[in-house]
């Protein structure tokens, strides 16, 4: 039975305006048409930087330049290669983080853990999770509630569905003293899945979905600073 290895990468989207051009270079067209629908600066310089670092890092394990990278798109918009890796790609608070495994099609979620009014809970989340969360300790609820969040979204986001599907169609458990699992998923089995708690860095949560694995899974946090610079 073979470990199914899962390289994570991390990297800051902060980056000053003045080498913002140098990054725009490896993005497609249709990247940089995409980039300038941006209506804030900084949400179009965290794009390119994104982007960029997507495109490098994935340029390793295809052996081209992160020009050439040729992405692909799913019914509702998510990029693949046609010959792998399989990634996903997830960012929020200036930070952006990307899962790469070469047998199995991963999902991703982080979140900058900021405040959160319970009414997003209550109407996102399934019956089951809002009680199992109502029951935390005050001071427990908001890290609860973005381990609950990160994690569906990791299950969306390799089923590649978006909000396509029901939120409440499927239970994760989100107590501190619980590993992560899906519980409950309408039509599937739960027991395919495997889900994995992240902390990429301080203040931040994520959450690792994979499916039909077959085996052991290894996650590696790669070290050093995937954005090469000319």
């Amino acid at each position: 039975m073979r470990v199914l290895n899962v390289d994570l990468w991390q990297w800051s989207l902060d980056e000053p305006e003045e080498s913002i051009n140098h990054f725009s270079k490896d993005l497609s067209t249709e990247e940089h048409q995409r980039a300038e629908r941006f209506v804030k600066l900084s949400d179009r310089s965290m794009y390119i930087v994104g982007r960029s670092g997507l495109r490098k890092i994935l340029a390793e394990y295809v052996g081209v330049t992160s020009q050439t990278i040729q992405f692909n798109y799913g019914p509702h918009g998510k990029p693949y290669l046609r010959d792998g890796p399989w990634f996903n790609l997830s960012h929020s608070g200036g930070l952006a983080a990307l899962a790469v495994c070469t047998r199995s099609d991963p999902g991703l979620d982080i979140e900058l853990v900021r405040p959160i009014d319970d009414a997003v809970a209550k109407h996102n989340f399934s019956s089951a999770e809002y009680a199992e969360l109502s029951r935390l300790p005050q001071a427990d609820r908001l890290q609860g509630f973005f381990r609950c969040w990160t994690r569906k979204e990791a299950v969306l986001k390799m089923l590649g569905h978006g909000l396509h599907m029901p939120l409440d169609s499927f239970d994760v458990t989100l107590s501190p003293d619980v590993p992560a699992k899906l519980n409950r998923i309408e039509d599937g089995d739960p027991t395919s899945w495997s889900l994995f708690h992240l902390e990429p860095a301080p203040g931040w949560v994520g959450a690792l979905a994979l499916r039909d694995t077959d085996g052991p899974v290894e996650l590696c946090w790669q070290s050093g600073e995937p954005i090469v610079r000319a």
